[in-house]
C-alpha cells in the first residue's frame, strides 16, 4: 500500500472502510498524465447472475465480453500497461492462480511476445493475446491510492517523537491450511503466550509500549496523524530533517481488523455537511486531539514496515507502476493479469495490471487504482471513486479450457 498524507487520497477509502490494506502498497513514480476516453459512459456488462458470498472466481461466474479489439484503448496508457505487465511475467509463469482460472503455462505465449513487442504495439498485442472474461456481474467499484510523504527523522528528537516500528520478533505467522484442507489458503497473525497462541497487540496496546523492545524503531515521525494514514496506505516516504528522503514500505501487520474510520464518523455524525473528505476527516482529528486519538485506536488494525531502496513494492513482489497498476482481490482476479477498467472517470480507463492486494480490496470487481507519487498523484487518487464495468483478461484459450471443464462460463465466439 502506499503512503499516508494525501488527504484527497485516502478519503474514499476512510469514508466506505474501503481501500488500504495495509500489506502491499506501492509505488514507482508520478504517473503521466492520462488521455481522457472519448466518453465516460462505461461499458455495458454481459448479463450475468451474481452470486452473493462467492469465494472466488468460478464461483461467482466467468462469462465471454467483447473482442479486445473493439474495447476503447488508449495506445499511451496501454504502453505503460504493456512495461508493468512484463515486469509481472516471472510470477506469471511459476505462480499459483488463486483464482483458478488460470495454468502458469497458460502465459507463455503472452509473455514472450511481450518482450519483443515494439513502441505503437501495445494495443494490438493485447488484442492479439488475450480475451476478455467478466467475473460476477461485471459491476466494478475502483478507489485509488499513492505514495505520500511525511516528516520524520532516523533518529529521536523533539521534532520527531512518533516510533515507526519494524516486525516484531515475536509476531507469528500461521497457515492454517497446514492443519486442514478445509483452511486452505487462511492465515491468521498471532503470538505465544505460554502454551497458548493469542490475538496480537492491537493499536492501542501497542501505542502504549506493549511491544516493549521486540520490534526495531526504523525511524521517528513527526505527526501520529499523518503516520496513522500512513499506516492505511501502506507504504510512503519520510521527508528528512536534512532533504533527503528515506522510503518505508509494509511488511506486516499485526493480524487484527481495519476499520475505516470515515465510516465510523459518518455514521455518529461528527462530520457536517461538506466534510466527507480527507480534509475535513484530518482537520477534525486536529481540533480533538484526544476523542481523535480514541477514534484512531477503533481500527485495531497496526502495520509494521520496512525500508526500501526501490520504489513501493506490490504483492507481488515487483515495483508497481503510477497509472498502470491496479490492486485487486487475488481470488477473483489473477496477480499478474491485465484488466480493462470502463468507468464513470474518465482518466482510470484503460488496461491495468493486477500487481498488488489490498485489506479492504474484497470481491470479483473491486478495484484500487495506483497513481504514484506527487501532487497530480494525490489529487487524483484522492478523488478517485468511480464506478463501471471491468472485464479481465485471459490469455486466448482460456475461456474454451474453462468451458470444455465443465466451467459454468462459455467460450468465446471465433473471431
Amino acid at each position: 500500500m502506499t503512503s499516508l498524507l494525501r488527504w484527497g487520497a485516502l478519503a474514499a477509502a476512510l469514508l466506505l472502510g474501503a481501500c488500504v490494506s495495509p500489506a502491499e502498497r506501492p509505488g514507482a513514480g508520478t504517473a503521466p498524465a492520462r488521455r481522457p476516453s472519448a466518453s465516460t459512459r462505461p461499458l455495458t456488462p454481459a448479463p450475468a447472475t451474481a452470486a452473493p458470498g462467492a469465494a472466488g472466481a468460478r464461483e461467482a461466474g466467468v462469462v465471454a465480453g467483447p473482442a479486445v479489439y473493439t474495447l476503447p484503448i488508449d495506445e499511451a496508457q496501454a504502453a505503460r500497461a504493456l512495461a508493468a505487465f512484463r515486469l509481472s511475467c516471472p510470477a506469471l509463469r511459476k505462480r499459483d492462480d488463486a483464482s483458478g482460472l488460470t495454468r502458469a503455462g497458460d502465459w507463455n505465449a503472452a509473455c514472450d511476445a511481450a518482450v519483443a513487442a515494439q513502441p505503437g504495439e501495445a494495443r494490438s498485442f493485447f488484442a492479439q493475446y488475450f480475451e476478455t472474461a467478466q467475473v460476477g456481474d461485471g459491476k466494478a467499484f475502483a478507489t485509488g491510492y499513492y505514495e505520500p510523504e511525511i516528516a520524520g527523522s532516523r533518529d529521536r528528537r523533539r521534532c520527531c517523537q512518533v516510533p515507526i516500528f519494524g516486525r516484531p520478533t515475536d509476531l507469528v505467522d500461521v497457515d492454517l491450511g497446514q492443519f486442514s484442507d478445509s483452511l486452505k489458503g487462511k492465515k491468521i497473525r498471532g503470538r505465544v503466550d505460554g502454551a497458548t497462541f493469542v490475538p496480537y497487540y492491537d493499536r492501542a496496546a501497542i501505542e502504549d509500549g506493549a511491544l516493549g523492545n521486540r520490534a526495531p524503531v526504523l525511524a521517528w515521525a513527526a505527526d501520529p496523524i499523518d503516520l496513522f494514514f500512513l499506516q492505511i496506505q501502506g507504504s510512503g516516504r519520510l521527508r528528512l530533517p536534512d532533504g533527503s528522503m528515506l522510503r518505508i514500505g509494509y511488511a506486516t501487520q499485526n493480524g487484527r481488523d481495519y476499520t475505516g474510520i470515515g465510516a465510523l464518523m459518518r455514521q455518529r455524525g461528527l462530520l457536517a455537511p461538506g466534510q466527507a473528505t480527507m480534509q475535513g476527516i484530518v482537520a477534525w482529528l486536529r481540533a480533538h486531539p484526544a476523542e481523535g486519538r480514541a477514534l484512531m485506536r477503533e481500527n485495531k488494525s497496526f502495520v509494521f514496515f520496512r525500508t526500501l531502496d526501490t520504489p513501493p513494492i506490490g504483492a507481488l513482489g515487483y515495483p508497481v507502476t503510477g497509472g498502470a497498476s491496479v490492486a485487486a482481490d487475488p481470488r477473483f482476479i489473477p496477480l499478474g493479469a491485465p484488466v480493462l477498467l470502463s468507468l464513470d472517470r474518465a482518466d482510470a480507463n484503460g488496461i491495468w495490471i493486477a500487481q498488488d492486494t489490498g485489506g479492504a480490496i474484497k470481491g470479483a470487481n473491486r478495484f484500487d487504482t495506483y497513481w504514484g507519487g506527487g501532487a497530480q498523484a494525490e489529487a487524483t487518487a484522492g478523488g478517485m471513486s468511480a464506478h463501471g464495468t471491468a472485464f479481465l483478461l485471459l490469455p486466448v484459450g482460456t475461456l474454451a479450457r474453462l468451458a470444455a471443464e465443465g466451467h459454468n462460463g462459455k467460450a468465446p465466439a471465433k473471431r
